[in-house]
């Protein structure tokens, strides 16, 4: 340790202070129950309106005691307190996280891309149409799938528009109050007390874990990431420096998890290693900060950019009328065939890695700023 890590952690404090405000957030039982049964608004849901009381009860009773995690069990072996009750369903996905990660290390299996549809616009509903991204996303999808011993997996987050039940919960920045306090997977949900389920990251995770390259493809909105691709890359968080051991701090208590930051946290990067390349286009402004942003994240992650064609940011259509935005698209051949190769880049750039062929520079260097 060095004289200036030594001095910093002599000037720490011995016991961490909790900051506490004076938002409610509690809603009173008549509240409760115009909103839970706002969701059936439809008049259909009449004829059964016995049935939601009896739910209605349930729900209130879940809200009122708080039962974010109805179904646990102990942690077991492998964990700092094999004691403490953890949820079932943060021990599949943890399971399943595992599970990827092996099949990822795995010499003898295909070389996975992960290829990430960030446009929230799809034909299925008020747009009536499909999205420039989504071909994109496709042209890139195809070259992946004609690569020998590659397989591609489609994440299309435009779905959070579309399918009944799906949605990405914004994240609670647990890091901001202590790097431990953030798990890797997340277990700020499912939170069964406020109804906040089928959150599809638990699903995402693994299916990050699984990949030796990651290919965003994705348009500029209002100057920034789509909401749906900022949603996952929010909860994403987890995986720079996530706490793979909830007992560790009591679950989610911030005083132990300050703590235990304060002892020196290792920072794990639990995504490291794998490759990336980013397809950006906008309209009329944007697309350069989003190119960076998307790639300064993942080069945080320490994913390795597949080279300066894994990197792309280019205007569709520029202050052209949206009506003929496809068109435009059909027209710029070129900007297809950058498509093409940034996904050829990507491809190569994971057989490097994986054969061992690739050397990061700066391997052997010590990061003096794990945060």
């Amino acid at each position: 340790m060095s004289e200036r890590q030594q001095a910093g952690k002599r000037a720490r404090p011995k016991k961490p202070r909790v900051v506490k405000g004076p938002q409610r957030f509690d809603l009173e039982r008549d509240q409760f129950r115009e909103t839970f049964l706002n969701r059936f608004y439809d008049p259909a849901f009449a004829a059964v309106s016995k049935q939601l009381d009896d739910v209605l009860k349930v729900a209130w009773d879940a809200y009122s005691d708080y039962r974010k995690s109805p179904r646990t069990v102990k942690a077991g072996r492998g964990f700092a307190d094999p004691e403490f009750a953890v949820s079932v369903e943060w021990l599949e996905t943890r399971r399943k996280i595992q599970e990827a990660e092996r099949r990822q290390k795995n010499l003898k299996s295909p070389s996975r891309i992960l290829i990430v549809n960030g446009s929230a616009r799809n034909d299925q509903t008020c747009p009536g149409e499909i999205s420039k991204t989504y071909r994109l996303a496709q042209i890139a999808k195809h070259v992946v799938e004609s690569q020998r011993a590659f397989e591609a997996d489609f994440l299309d987050l435009s779905a959070l528009t579309a399918e009944y039940g799906k949605v990405i919960y914004p994240c609670k920045a647990c890091v901001s109050t202590a790097q431990p306090l953030c798990n890797w997977p997340c277990t700020c949900y499912p939170n069964h007390a406020l109804g906040q389920v089928n959150d599809w990251m638990h699903e995402i995770y693994p299916r990050w874990s699984a990949a030796h390259g990651v290919m965003i493809v994705t348009p500029v909105n209002w100057y920034q990431a789509p909401s749906v691709l900022k949603l996952m890359i929010d909860r994403l968080v987890c995986a720079d420096g996530g706490n793979p051991d909830p007992t560790s701090t009591g679950g989610k208590d911030p005083e132990r998890a300050k703590a235990l930051e304060l002892q020196g946290w290792p920072y794990p990067k639990h995504l490291a290693g794998r490759a990336f390349a980013v397809v950006v286009h906008g309209d009329a402004a944007g697309v350069e900060n989003l190119r960076r942003i998307l790639t300064d994240w993942m080069t945080d992650l320490e994913l390795i950019q597949a080279g300066p064609s894994g990197a792309i940011g280019k205007y569709l259509g520029y202050y052209e009328s949206y009506a003929t935005s496809h068109d435009d698209l059909d027209k710029d051949e070129a900007f297809q065939v950058e498509t093409r190769n940034a996904a050829l880049s990507l491809v190569e750039t994971v057989r490097q890695i994986r054969s061992g062929k690739y050397r990061r520079p700066d391997a052997e260097l010590e990061e003096p700023r794990k945060k």
